[in-house]
């Protein structure tokens, strides 16, 4: 996908982009959790968080090796997903389909909005 094209606004876009924000917790990759997690990272900065890479480096200890690991290969149960809105995409913990046990306290459930041209996680339940 070109990068100057907006992403397409669909459930399959949202899950694509929740999905690329997994695998990216589960290899410490800190400019794919960034990118897709910014916009709700700038909400808990607001709110006197530490900026998304030092939040998430912090995040990323709380992480279990079995669970960086699952996290790899995570997918997203579509029929999970709740659609409020294209614009508003629900993606709750049950969704996540991996090898490990998560629970709202280490992964939990998030909110993607689309934003500008492609879908960001804002808000985490």
């Amino acid at each position: 996908m070109s990068a100057d094209l907006p992403a397409p606004r669909t459930k399959e876009r949202a899950i694509q982009r929740y999905e690329q924000y997994l695998h990216g917790l589960g290899r410490e990759d800190i400019g794919t959790v960034c990118e897709v997690a910014g916009p709700g990272a700038k909400k808990a900065e607001d709110q006197g968080f530490g900026p998304c890479t030092t939040t998430y480096a912090i995040v990323f200890q709380m992480i279990s090796p079995a669970q960086k690991k699952a996290l790899r290969t995570a997918t997203v149960d579509p029929q999970r997903v709740q659609v409020r809105t294209l614009d508003t995409i629900e993606m709750p913990l049950e969704a996540v389909r991996s090898s490990a046990t998560f629970s709202e306290e280490d992964l939990g459930s998030y909110v993607l909005e689309y934003l500008k041209d492609d879908y960001y996680i804002t808000d985490g339940k």
